[in-house]
């Protein structure tokens, strides 16, 4: 993924001018990539965020529900060709798989905080041994349109269009969820559960169906988010645990149940990632790791850890 800036400053060395256009380029590129691993993040994390807040469990088989999407989009990839297809069927399975676990197995532990979390701990587990006898465990990418291949000028900046696309598929879903949470009586709903669930469910509200809904509706984002980042960054045996890691990260940093601390939180987890990725690479767990310790510190509830703005 190479982004181009274009336009010669006043520079009177070619020597000079190459070598400050290549640390130009490379800030771009690493600013693009790291807004676009900022997206991803957002995605994942603001449906577990939501889901986490509400039913109070820590959902352990959510990073392995985007390697399950991920793959299911291969394999739909694969069999059809059409990459539109393998987004909404990576999305669709794995919200059934979310609805299976929580119908079938949260529901039996409910208010249990321990074998609610055992509970998804053990489905993660599975599922990494199941995806590992179906698709194997070689590194796999999900080849995507050719529409989306190759740069797209901006101004003076050339971008890649993957990027562009997985930036504005992560602002339509952000803008989708925060009208529903704040526009709508479902969404009025879910913020009064995230702040008093036992009060929501006394007033009548069906909270089992609710709770249900929102899980059903964060393991559908995994699965959309998995195929995408299976495009971007392949996808391989492990990444479940990764991806879970850094969704976790979100939620403390932003705060739990909150809509724009899982934006902020994905934004600075996004660029760390890039910049450390590129800069000091045997650094970059402690680089993610540190902020989110400091924050704690200074505020034990994340930056904006008071229910759903």
């Amino acid at each position: 993924m190479m982004v181009y800036c274009r336009g010669r400053s006043n520079l009177t060395s070619p020597w000079q001018y190459h070598f400050t256009l290549l640390r130009s380029d490379q800030m771009i590129m690493t600013l693009t990539n790291g807004l676009s691993m900022a997206s991803m993040l957002f995605i994942i994390a603001v449906g577990l965020n939501l889901s986490f807040a509400l039913l109070r469990v820590a959902n352990l088989a959510h990073g392995a529900f985007y390697l399950f999407g991920a793959y299911v989009g291969l394999t739909t990839m694969n069999q059809t060709g059409s990459w539109a297809l393998a987004i909404v069927m990576g999305g669709l399975v794995t919200a059934l798989l979310a609805f299976l676990l929580e119908f079938f197995l949260l529901r039996k532990v409910r208010g249990d905080n321990l074998r609610e979390t055992l509970v998804t701990l053990s489905v993660a587990i599975i599922l990494a041994d199941l995806m590992i006898f179906i698709w194997g465990g070689n590194p796999k990418s999900i080849p995507y349109p050719e529409m989306l291949q190759g740069p797209i000028h901006l101004g003076n900046v050339i971008v890649p269009k993957l990027n562009l696309f997985i930036f504005c598929t992560a602002v339509v879903i952000g803008v989708l969820l925060w009208l529903l949470l704040n526009k709508t009586k479902i969404g009025m709903i879910i913020r009064a559960g995230v702040d008093d669930f036992e009060m929501v469910s006394a007033l009548g509200t069906n909270i089992r169906l609710l709770f249900t809904a929102m899980f059903v509706i964060s393991g559908f984002l995994a699965g959309v988010v998995g195929v995408i980042g299976g495009s971007q960054l392949m996808m391989s045996p492990g990444d479940d645990w990764r991806i879970l890691t850094y969704a976790l990260l979100i939620i403390i940093l932003g705060g739990m149940g909150s809509f724009g601390g899982s934006m902020v939180a994905a934004v600075i987890m996004g660029f760390i990632y890039s910049f450390g990725s590129l800069y000091v690479p045997e650094f970059q767990l402690f680089l993610m790791f540190a902020p989110v310790a400091l924050v704690l510190i200074i505020r034990p509830k994340g930056l904006f850890g008071r229910g759903l703005e």
